[in-house]
């Protein structure tokens, strides 16, 4: 038991150094799509879980995101669960620095099926923007073109500032986890207007254009998948997985008045993924997430890409 111990706290540290993962919009972690979920003879969804999360993604560029999350479930039948969460973010920069409420996740789950072998669940939800995805860089006034604050890029935002509908479905047995899921955004009124031409103190202007322009927003939808091998080790599981996650239709902006789709928005971003979680008791678990990025989309307006990714959470169940 204390060697299991000791393993735990060394990956918990490691995370924090080193782990990269899930960069998409917030559904890989809602409902039936969650990573590390545990097959039982029988799902109690009366079970109460509270969980607090705390998440640092790098991304590309220089912006380092801060994510502390409130992770509420609850069940409402014997079969069928609601799920909500409330994430607080800061991001810091080479441009500024923002904090702020992020974006509530919401989400209904119900087990369709229940064997001896395997459990089918299927989730239904959305995203509730806190706000608008307009935060202003005031704390680098050097940088714009009239010393006055102006918006910063969609990296720093801590809302997408859009009302999506989430949906998905999971395959779980002892070993495997397979699950699939859509998120389709459905307003685009994020009201971004970073411009380059307002930053033109900033003294590397290549750096400056990686950024990319995401005005009046409307993100393409995104279709994940995830594969998860589990293995156990008394009340250690180690879970190995793959997630990938398409966008299938183009992101669009409004550029010069009018409507553009952008090229180089759709395809595939792809993320290996470690996860491991220690059950002190059927109450009481510790969790760590670590992953690793290996392709991503050429053009990522939303500012959702990221290159490394570590969370750690605390699970309680009551």
């Amino acid at each position: 038991m204390k060697k299991l111990l000791l393993i735990f706290i060394g990956l918990c540290s490691f995370s924090f150094v080193s782990g990269q993962g899930c960069s998409d919009a917030g559904f890989c972690t809602m409902g039936a799509m969650s990573p590390g979920q545990v097959y039982t003879k029988k799902i109690n969804f009366k079970l109460r879980a509270l969980e607090l999360n705390q998440y640092r993604g790098t991304t590309r560029l220089t912006p380092v995101i801060n994510v502390t999350t409130l992770d509420f479930t609850f069940g409402i039948t014997e079969n069928t669960s609601f799920q909500v969460k409330l994430p607080y973010q800061w991001v810091k920069g080479n441009l500024g620095k923002t904090s702020g409420m992020g974006d509530i996740s919401y989400s209904f789950t119900h087990n369709f099926k229940t064997t001896e072998n395997y459990h089918i669940n299927a989730t239904l939800g959305g995203k509730i923007p806190s706000g608008k995805s307009d935060l202003e860089g005031d704390d680098k006034p050097e940088f714009t073109s009239d010393g006055q604050p102006h918006d910063l890029p969609m990296y720093y935002q801590v809302s997408l500032g859009t009302w999506d509908i989430v949906a998905g479905a999971s395959y779980i047995s002892k070993k495997w986890m397979f699950a699939t899921g859509i998120q389709i955004p459905v307003s685009h009124n994020n009201q971004n207007n970073f411009q380059y031409e307002e930053w033109s103190g900033y003294p590397d202007p290549g750096y400056l254009r990686s950024h990319h322009l995401a005005n009046d927003l409307k993100r393409g939808t995104d279709v994940m998948l995830r594969a998860e091998r589990a293995f156990h080790f008394s009340n250690l599981d180690v879970r190995l997985g793959v997630l990938p996650i398409f966008r299938i239709t183009k992101d669009e902006i409004t550029e010069n008045g009018e409507r553009v789709k952008l090229d180089g928005t759709t395809g595939m971003a792809l993320s290996g993924i470690l996860g491991v979680a220690y059950h002190f008791n059927v109450y009481h678990t510790a969790k760590v997430l670590l992953g690793h990025k290996f392709t991503d989309r050429d053009v990522n307006p939303d500012g959702l890409t990221r290159e490394n990714v570590a969370s750690i959470a605390y699970v309680i169940r009551f």
